[in-house]
């Protein structure tokens, strides 16, 4: 790992890079979109001086990749999979990438992590200090959609709950993010329709990069 900051223990970002995908075909978080990577574009965005800030990755070679490749300088440390608590070493979920960041975070001290996927570029400052803010009040503050549908890759937890909730699910195999929430948390799901869009109009923060032809409906915004 980088060295660590000593900045306040209360939150954590992890931007969650170890994904295989597949559909877009080589590693999102490195492709370059107007003259940059698109993890360089949600670093710019997140970066405070008062944030620490830790990339999670798949490997110790996709670390080095991105040491090469995207500059250091706001990053706090790398943050590798924890594959130990599975079976099955070939199996790529980003509950795996959850799991190992709560873990590393919650031994560091830290009380709440802000998760984020590194595509989503266009995410807006606005939306990134509403949901912070808004976790001052709450143990878990998660977007949700009109129809139900939340964006746990974009989203904050309670770390040490949140562990424990991410170890059980990966050790039954349930691999879906949505279940590592509890009930009995204190949680503020946030309308995107009736909230985020007052501050991001044409919601440009929720769209995803899934394959090459996602870039263009980003070109188009």
């Amino acid at each position: 790992m980088l060295s660590i900051k000593n900045n306040s223990k209360y939150l954590a970002i992890a931007i969650l890079i170890g994904g295989k995908s597949t559909r877009f075909g080589s590693d999102k978080g490195l492709y370059k979109f107007r003259g940059k990577p698109l993890i360089s574009h949600l670093l710019d965005k997140i970066y405070q001086d008062d944030r620490d800030i830790f990339i999670v990755a798949s490997s110790i070679e996709q670390v080095q990749t991105y040491i090469n490749k995207i500059n250091l300088k706001n990053i706090t440390a790398f943050i590798i999979d924890d594959n130990s608590i599975i079976s099955d070493s070939t199996l790529h979920t980003p509950i795996i990438g959850l799991y190992s960041a709560f873990n590393e975070l919650n031994n560091l001290g830290y009380k709440k992590a802000y998760v984020l996927s590194c595509d989503i570029p266009l995410i807006k400052k606005e939306v990134i200090n509403y949901l912070i803010t808004c976790s001052m009040n709450f143990e878990c503050c998660i977007p949700q959609w009109d129809n139900g549908f939340l964006e746990p890759l974009c989203a904050i937890y309670p770390i040490k709950k949140a562990l424990i909730l991410t170890e059980e699910n990966i050790k039954s195999k349930n691999y879906k993010l949505i279940n590592i929430l509890n009930k009995t948390w204190k949680i503020k799901y946030i309308s995107i329709e009736n909230t985020f869009k007052r501050i991001d109009e044409k919601l440009v923060s929720f769209i995803n990069i899934n394959e090459p032809l996602d870039l263009k409906k980003l070109e188009n915004l």
